[in-house]
């Protein structure tokens, strides 16, 4: 069975803006609810970074000491890190009847980066894949592929499971619960 969901609300300090955002895009706002490692709800809309799978609450990995963890956790605890550290600034790319994709960038020093390339990259999201198994966005599938190549983030566990096989798997019981 799996555990209840555990809802992250973000209690960001309020801090005065520099600048406003660039035309189209927003910034994440305080009480926003982390629903995973790669979609969060303000108010009644949905949110997700676009092209990005993180790992599936409830499944499990095996850390170095043997426990077992939850991987959605630590993909839901890195995104929360990153939102908290960098700040970033968000745009819609595409919209579903329940969902708004979004792209967003972090700031760090001088430099504006993609957020959903840092969580694949740090090895705690994945490429996220079309039902023929293609990714969404080319480029994250190679920075996935790095990322695994050096056994960074969540890659170093021998027992972690690229969420796409696990969401392929329930498809095809005719059960699906991303």
């Amino acid at each position: 069975m799996k555990p209840p969901a555990l809802l992250l609300v973000l209690a960001c300090a309020s801090t005065p803006s520099i600048a406003a955002p660039p035309e189209g895009y927003f910034k994440l706002k305080p009480g926003m609810t982390l629903e995973s490692g790669d979609s969060w709800r303000d108010g009644e809309r949905h949110f997700r970074l676009y092209g990005v799978q993180s790992c599936l609450r409830g499944t499990t990995y095996t850390d170095r000491t043997g426990a077992r963890r939850d991987c959605g956790e630590a993909s839901l605890a890195i995104l929360a890190a990153y939102i908290k550290d960098t700040s970033p600034l968000c745009a819609q790319v595409a919209q579903s009847a329940e969902t708004v994709f979004v792209s967003c960038y972090a700031t760090i020093g001088e430099d504006r980066l993609d957020l959903a390339n840092l969580m694949i990259s740090a090895g705690f999201a994945f490429a996220s894949l079309d039902e023929r198994g293609l990714p969404y966005h080319a480029p994250y599938a190679v920075v996935e592929q790095a990322a695994r190549d050096k056994k960074v983030g969540l890659w170093q566990f021998d027992d972690v499971q690229h969420p796409a096989i696990l969401l392929g798997q329930s498809a095809n019981s005719g059960r699906i619960s991303p």
